[in-house]
């Protein structure tokens, strides 16, 4: 069989959120119909090994890398979690959605309902954040200005149990800590 390909139309609207005022606009049609994902920042040579005590690592949040031997449960969280067991639920194909702090409660409630909506995915807030929202999978990390980004859900759509992580599938329960319900 010969390599095929697929094509995806989308339909799009001011009414239906795909951007404008709702107003007309002379007849142009936007001509970009997906999030713009050239913001991702990818990472390689990342280490797996697991290592007791805190790790330093070079990007904030972290991407991968060395990590806590127990990963972190996934589901959503109000408090900060050890980076290093959040990397090992990366590395188990994990996308960890950290949030500043400070942010909004409605953008947190948009967060909390991302991270009720599937499997492996972390929600905490983590001081010092870059930008208001950061998503991050084994390495690959966008920023965001807000929850509601169109990217974040298809950050998360890319990069949830992606065969770039070194163990997708892999349990993100069973382990540390007790997420919200």
């Amino acid at each position: 069989m010969g390599a095929g390909v697929v094509v995806v139309a989308i339909a799009c609207s001011a009414l239906a959120g795909c951007g404008g005022s709702g107003e007309s606009d002379g007849g142009t049609a936007p001509t970009t119909l997906l999030p713009d994902m050239s913001e991702v920042q990818t990472y390689e040579g990342l280490s797996n090994l697991h290592v007791a005590g805190p790790v330093q690592y070079p990007q904030t949040p972290p991407v991968g890398g060395e990590h806590a031997p127990m990963w972190q449960n996934c589901g959503f969280y109000r408090e900060p979690v050890a980076p290093e067991n959040a990397v090992h639920s990366m590395e188990h194909g994990a996308v960890w959605i950290t949030y500043s702090p400070d942010l909004a409660a409605s953008q947190v409630d948009i967060l909390r309902d991302l991270a009720a909506d599937q499997t492996h995915v972390l929600v905490s807030p983590f001081p010092g954040l870059p930008t208001p929202v950061v998503a991050s999978a084994w390495g690959a990390q966008l920023r965001l200005p807000s929850a509601g980004d169109r990217r974040l859900r298809t950050f998360v759509d890319r990069y949830r149990q992606s065969s770039q992580a070194p163990e997708p599938g892999a349990a993100c329960t069973g382990a540390v800590g007790t997420p919200e319900t």
